[in-house]
C-alpha cells in the first residue's frame, strides 16, 4: 500500500453520515477536520475563518456524506456515469447559500462569480448534496495552495481509484475532508 495512503488510513477515522453536533464530533468523521466543531454560523459575517484556505474552516464545514452512498452501493451510485446529476442541488439553492457563506467567511471580494459553492466531500465520492456543513464558497483563484480546478482533478482521480477497487471509499472521503491537497501526490491519485 502506498505510504501516503497507508498514513491517511492509519491516522484518520472513517467518514459516516452521522451529523456533527456543536458539542462534539460524531464517531467516524476525520478527527483532524472536526477538532473544533461549532454550529453552522447561519449568516453571521466573519463567523468562519479564512486562515485554512484553500480549505474550508473545519468548524463551519466539517463535511457530511450521503447515507445512500456506501462501499456496498458504489456500483449503483457514484460509479455510474452521470449519477451526480441526479443528486446535485439546484443552482437556486447553492447560489443563495454561496452569498450567505461569502459573508460568513468575511471575504473582501464578494462577487459570487469568483467562488464555487463546492462540496467538501464531493458528490463524486458520495458527499451530502445539500448539507451546509458540506458546502462552502471555495475561491476559484489560488488561495494559498490550490484552486477549485485543482481540487476537481483530485476528486475525479480518487473516484476512479474507488470505482476501480484500488482505494476504499472511506479513505478517499477522508483525504477530501481532511486536506484534498494530500490527494495530489502520485501515491494517492494514480
Amino acid at each position: 500500500m502506498p505510504r501516503v495512503l497507508e498514513t491517511v488510513l492509519c491516522t484518520t477515522t472513517l467518514l459516516t453520515a452521522t451529523a456533527v453536533s456543536a458539542t462534539a464530533a460524531s464517531p467516524g468523521f476525520a478527527a483532524e477536520r472536526v477538532s473544533a466543531v461549532r454550529a453552522v454560523p447561519g449568516g453571521v459575517p466573519g463567523a468562519c475563518s479564512r486562515v485554512y484556505l484553500p480549505l474550508s474552516d473545519p468548524a463551519c464545514q466539517p463535511g457530511a456524506v450521503n447515507p445512500d452512498v456506501t462501499q456496498e452501493t458504489i456500483g449503483s451510485t457514484i460509479c455510474v456515469a452521470g449519477w451526480t446529476r441526479t443528486v446535485r442541488p439546484p443552482v437556486s439553492y447553492t447560489n443563495a447559500l454561496k452569498v450567505r457563506q461569502i459573508a460568513e467567511y468575511g471575504y473582501a471580494d464578494t462577487n459570487p462569480a469568483h467562488y464555487e459553492e463546492d462540496h467538501l466531500v464531493p458528490l463524486e465520492l458520495g458527499g451530502a448534496p445539500r448539507d451546509p456543513r458540506n458546502l462552502w464558497p471555495e475561491p476559484r483563484y489560488d488561495a494559498g495552495g490550490g484552486t477549485a480546478a485543482d481540487k476537481d482533478e483530485v476528486e475525479n482521480a480518487l473516484r476512479k481509484k474507488v470505482c476501480a477497487g484500488l482505494m476504499p471509499l472511506a479513505a478517499a472521503r477522508t483525504i477530501m475532508a481532511v486536506d484534498w491537497r494530500r490527494g495530489r501526490s502520485a501515491a494517492a491519485t494514480r
